[in-house]
């Protein structure tokens, strides 16, 4: 076996991978950031006073986090046209992935609001302070930082997730790499090049959410 390199080939691909590189970031910044609202949403909608509305958003979370994301970008695609919902490629792969994600964030949000202490929740009702102002001047910015790093490590799973969108015709990295080997029918040059773009991309961004962890700490003098 050998190991057969093209530097030609290599440097004749590079652009379309490049390129491919935008979308990528593209689809997991939006669906990221889906997941940022929504998984707050769930969060707090679990604390609701009403017992049949916790059962069932805690009953949906479990169920988004117990399938497979592949799956649901199937369903949002190809079954959301029989209920009348017909999507491009790029809005259901976003919305797929920003649904998976909000049940795992919603569990990272609900984990920092948890971790704040009792005696918060006590003095807020003991100054009659309403439920939005508790949630947004104490709770939510004292459950930010424990929260940072699952967050954190989400974007990046969000990240290296968004290949799965080239099952529905989505141009991003793997569906670049994909379509040059069947062009070529050369793989090492085009996945390997993937390879190292998404590296260049997840490790600096896991040190960035460190940096931003200690920063949120100091700020809060914690």
């Amino acid at each position: 076996m050998t190991f057969d390199w093209n530097w030609d080939f290599t440097w004749e691909i590079l652009p379309r991978p490049l390129a491919a590189t935008a979308n990528t970031l593209l689809a997991a910044g939006i669906g990221y950031a889906i997941a940022l609202v929504l998984g707050l949403i769930l969060a707090l909608a679990q604390r609701t006073p009403s017992k049949a509305v916790t059962l069932v958003v805690r009953e949906s979370i479990e169920f988004i986090r117990s399938t497979p994301l592949v799956l649901q970008i199937f369903f949002v695609f190809y079954v959301g046209p029989q209920f009348g919902i017909r999507l491009s490629p790029w809005v259901s792969g976003m919305i797929a992935i920003g649904l998976h994600y909000s049940a795992y964030l919603s569990e990272v949000y609900r984990a920092g609001i948890d971790a704040v202490p009792r005696g918060q929740w006590e003095a807020c009702r003991a100054i009659n302070m309403s439920t939005r102002d508790t949630y947004l001047r104490i709770i939510i910015p004292q459950a930010l930082p424990p929260s940072v790093a699952g967050m954190g490590n989400y974007l990046v799973g969000i990240f290296k997730d968004t290949p799965m969108l080239s099952v529905i015709g989505v141009t991003e990295l793997m569906h670049a790499a994909n379509a040059i080997g069947s062009e070529s029918y050369r793989f090492l040059e085009p996945y390997t090049l993937v390879g190292v773009i998404f590296l260049a991309i997840s490790l600096p961004t896991a040190g960035a959410v460190r940096l931003f962890e200690g920063w949120v700490r100091r700020r809060l003098g914690l």
